[in-house]
């Protein structure tokens, strides 16, 4: 039983692990999405290959571009690897279908020798005549008619399967062309490889010869991101605290309509069924205040969280090109290894006077200027609030409502000149409690 219940296991894992398994379909989608970034990635580095001086943001742009480089390699890979299974199984479907002409084949010359051997009008005559009477004949006609259709029918079915056979051989081929294809695709991409990770090495070589100028920098950003982390906490604080205030009013509002209500006389009925005076309607206890966050969320406002979190993966992007230069979380430093930075969302790199724009439709909650830093736009989706910075202008104000793919404002040049926009996700617990989430996977790739 233990036997029989590990096979059924693996079976059931099996069919799992295969139907997850992207089509050819979703690979050359996927194939044509990366040549794309590694197109957008590589005209913005074009532009950072002005300034002669090595930059941080050129060694993210190159880092960027092989990281996506190696994945078309591996989904390149992986179409080879379709095509192949596809291939041997059109392989063995030709075989199949030629072990069945044969067989038709054979069968038909069979029926060909017994024709051959009953040859002849007169032995058909005396097939005929020979019957033992009229019903008999009948029968035998038929039965001629039938295997004479019969061997009509084997010729028929020859036909199409040397037809079926034809249309398979010129799939295959097709299918070897295509897979030759991608093999000199793969070739050449392992070769552009090589190639810019030399040149990615020679920018970190480059950048290493500035250490103090990288430390300062580093210790320069980090202060400017605390004080920045520190400025959305503060807002997202003063935002759960005006819901909280909010759900407070209301309750005291429904506490005090309720005390008026007790307020009024009810008739009191004796023993008897005779009204002898008045009591509260009840014991006018006081509505409380919900502690939870969730709780204090106005059903619109716990709609769209919900409409929010089942967009996971499939948000716009916030800016219509770019590629992420810096991931979310706490990382080396491509550069000084042994630093160790935190990145509180991911920034993203894009063109000059890049339009910045909202993921989703919400409420803006604030638009703070952060000095050099540029503008910073946070905007409300219910337990969840988005976070665009570094705008060099913006176009929205507080408390105003926005839709998907609203235009927020300009993206600004980062210190080295580079428009980048941090985009940040925070979520709001049940208590009130705040953390930041990676947006990456939040945004459609």
């Amino acid at each position: 039983m233990r036997f029989k219940a590990f096979v059924i296991l693996y079976i059931l894992l099996s069919c799992t692990a295969y139907a997850q398994l992207p089509t050819r379909a979703e690979l050359e989608t996927r194939r044509k999405q990366l040549l794309e970034s590694i197109k957008q990635t590589e005209e913005q580095l074009e532009a950072t290959k002005l300034n002669k001086k090595s930059t941080l943001g050129q060694l993210r742009a190159l880092q960027s571009k092989l990281a996506e480089r190696q994945r078309l390699i591996g989904n390149i890979n992986d179409e080879i690897g379709s095509i192949t299974s596809t291939i041997q199984e059109s392989n063995k479907e030709v075989g199949q279908l030629r072990k069945y002409l044969e067989i038709q084949k054979t069968k038909y010359a069979q029926s060909l020798r017994y024709s051959y051997e009953s040859r002849g009008s007169y032995d058909m005559l005396a097939f005929i005549f020979s019957a033992q009477d009229f019903n008999d004949a009948v029968r035998r006609v038929r039965y001629l008619k039938k295997y004479r259709d019969y061997r009509e029918e084997q010729v028929q079915q020859i036909r199409v399967t040397q037809g079926q056979i034809e249309h398979k051989i010129g799939v295959l081929n097709v299918q070897k062309n295509e897979k030759d294809a991608l093999l000199g695709s793969q070739m050449v991409q392992k070769q552009v490889l090589v190639k810019e990770t030399n040149e990615t090495d020679a920018v970190v070589k480059d950048l290493k010869g500035q250490e103090k100028q990288l430390l300062a920098e580093i210790d320069k950003n980090r202060k400017t991101a605390t004080r920045i982390n520190k400025a959305i906490s503060e807002v997202i604080r003063r935002e759960i605290e005006a819901e909280q205030r909010r759900a407070e009013e209301e309750a005291r509002r429904k506490t005090a309509s309720m005390a008026a209500n007790n307020n009024a006389p009810h008739p009191i009925t004796g023993p008897s069924g005779i009204k002898t005076g008045s009591e509260p309607a009840n014991n006018g206890r006081p509505v409380r205040t919900p502690t939870s966050y969730n709780l204090v969320m106005t059903p619109e406002a716990t709609a769209l969280s919900n409409s929010f979190e089942a967009n996971h993966g499939r948000l716009p992007w916030p800016v219509e090109k770019g590629f992420v230069a810096d991931h979310f979380g706490v990382h080396r430093h491509p550069v000084e290894e042994k630093v160790m930075i935190e990145q509180y969302g991911i920034d993203i790199r894009t063109s000059a006077n890049a339009s910045a724009r909202a993921v989703f439709e919400g409420k803006v909650t604030s638009v703070v200027n952060m000095g050099s830093s540029g503008w910073l736009v946070i905007i409300s989706h219910g337990r969840y609030f988005t976070v665009y910075g570094g705008l060099a202008a913006v176009s929205v104000h507080k408390e105003q409502q926005v839709s998907t793919k609203q235009s927020l404002g300009t993206v600004g040049p980062n210190d080295d000149g580079e428009p980048t926009i941090n985009f940040q996700i925070w979520k709001v617990g049940g208590k009130g409690d705040r953390n930041k989430v990676d947006p990456e996977p939040w945004i459609a790739r």
